[in-house]
């Protein structure tokens, strides 16, 4: 993953509360359409009229809105079904940072497995800055200092120690597992001197193919 410190651009707004995932990205584009295309069909249900038509009330699709890296939106984000396309179709529209009072736990996992920082902001702040971001004031979000900027305006946030340095790294779970290969092999050596019965077991069972697994 590319690795996350500033991120400086428009912010799109979106004031809608409880978004959920089906709305995000609906089922069927994903059996046709490749991850890193999925943006155009992000959100169809309310960005276009019944005709195909772009509808003017879905800011995001707006022009003074493209190319904008970070989306602004309500309550309960990404709630719903947990699929991790959701947040595929959001970087195909070109966000890494999503910021919301709160969003649907899943969803929020995923964001940080896909280097996307989702951004939980107090609700009256959101609003604020809701309305700087209608406004087309340019924003900045700071991962290493943990701050946000619009305008010239500066706002704090804080956020999980371990999930921040993954995202500064550009690093998922199994990335930063494998930073730990040493100490893993090392307890893997010292652990056959221990209990070498173990060790033997589940080689044994790994030629054989028998699929029996010890613990």
């Amino acid at each position: 993953m590319q690795p996350f410190h500033t991120l400086a651009g428009l912010a799109a707004p979106l004031p809608r509360a409880n978004l959920d995932t089906d709305v995000i990205i609906r089922i069927e584009r994903l059996t046709t359409v490749p991850r890193d295309q999925l943006g155009v069909h992000a959100f169809e249900a309310i960005r276009y009229l019944a005709d195909g038509s772009p509808d003017p009330a879905f800011l995001p699709a707006q022009p003074e809105f493209s190319g904008a890296p970070i989306l602004v939106s309500g309550a309960n984000f990404g709630c719903g079904s947990s699929r991790e396309s959701a947040v595929w179709a959001l970087q195909s529209m070109g966000y890494r940072c999503i910021i919301a009072p709160s969003f649907g736990s899943i969803f929020y996992n995923n964001c940080f497995q896909n280097g996307i920082l989702p951004l939980i902001l107090d609700e009256a702040l959101v609003s604020e800055l809701m309305n700087l971001a209608r406004h087309a004031i340019p924003f900045k979000v700071d991962l290493q200092h943990k701050v946000v900027e619009a305008g010239d305006r500066r706002w704090s946030f804080d956020i999980d120690p371990l999930r921040r340095e993954m995202l500064l790294q550009g690093l998922d779970e199994i990335g930063g597992t494998l930073l730990e290969d040493n100490q893993i092999r090392a307890w893997q050596a010292a652990d056959r001197q221990r209990r070498p019965w173990v060790w033997d077991l589940s080689e044994a069972n790994a030629d054989s193919g028998s699929g029996v697994k010890s613990c």
